[in-house]
């Protein structure tokens, strides 16, 4: 009996589904995120939105593993980008914060609101500057802070302060800071590195099987703050890469010689 070979074209249409409907998954965690924010569940807010970065890094991998990419697939996902990582965690951010702060005055109360219409508005044109450069960009970085690693900073930091009763106003101005930091940050240039290319078949070092699980066990006990800890330092280190090889220019510059 001789072997078949399938023809892409006759594929059966429903492995087309099977990306989208991660993606679907993604945009349900992203809309429960903010349903759980207008019960004042913060918890569960901060969960989902981190459920909607594991469907998000799914459903592209799954598609080209199954040779399923589309036009469709990549527009229906940054619809749902935008709305798990852009519009949740803004949301999320004005259900915790705003009514708070604004027991201390009505000027307060209009930063806090503006601050979270600022990182939304960062979201999208973050993910629409990525969908105008995908063909061009390089692949080994991100411009811009990604969305979802961006959604994650807050996400964490509302999660981790969900169940406390009063941080007090300090603590507010951290989080709108941190948030407008996590938007301006997702429209700057900085180069942020992708790990599209780390390869999951190289060798480890005994010392690197170690530590992974140990990550792991430490993400699981303290999730809120190992995974804040996680995404912002990802965040911060293309600043300080960026302002290391400044640094570096200027000495390189002030000990040369003239000739």
């Amino acid at each position: 009996m001789s072997d078949v070979v399938l023809d892409p074209q006759s594929r059966p249409r429903g492995v087309y589904w099977l990306p989208n409907l991660l993606t679907t998954g993604a945009l349900f965690a992203g809309f429960y995120a903010v349903v759980a924010a207008i019960d004042w569940r913060f918890d569960l807010a901060g969960l989902a939105v981190f459920i909607a970065m594991i469907f998000d890094g799914l459903d592209g991998r799954v598609a080209r593993w199954t040779h399923t990419e589309s036009a469709f697939g990549k527009e229906y996902d940054s619809l749902s980008d935008m709305v798990s990582f852009g519009i949740a965690p803004a949301v999320v951010t004005y259900q915790w914060g705003v009514a708070r702060i604004a027991e201390y005055g009505p000027l307060w109360r209009r930063v806090g609101w503006l601050v979270c219409f600022f990182y939304a508005a960062a979201a999208a044109l973050r993910l629409a500057r990525f969908n105008s450069r995908s063909a061009t960009q390089d692949k080994h970085y991100f411009e811009g802070l990604p969305s979802p690693s961006a959604a994650a900073i807050v996400a964490a930091l509302i999660w981790l302060a969900s169940d406390r009763v009063s941080i007090g106003l300090p603590g507010l101005i951290i989080a709108f800071v941190v948030t407008a930091c996590a938007g301006a940050l997702m429209i700057s240039r900085f180069a942020f590195y992708s790990f599209k290319h780390v390869d999951a078949s190289a060798r480890l070092r005994y010392t690197q099987i170690v530590l992974v699980p140990l990550a792991f066990v430490f993400i699981f006990l303290f999730h809120p703050i190992s995974l804040l800890l996680i995404f912002g330092g990802y965040a911060l280190s293309a600043p300080l890469v960026w302002l290391y090889r400044k640094l570096f220019r200027r000495r390189t510059r002030g000990t040369a010689t003239p000739p």
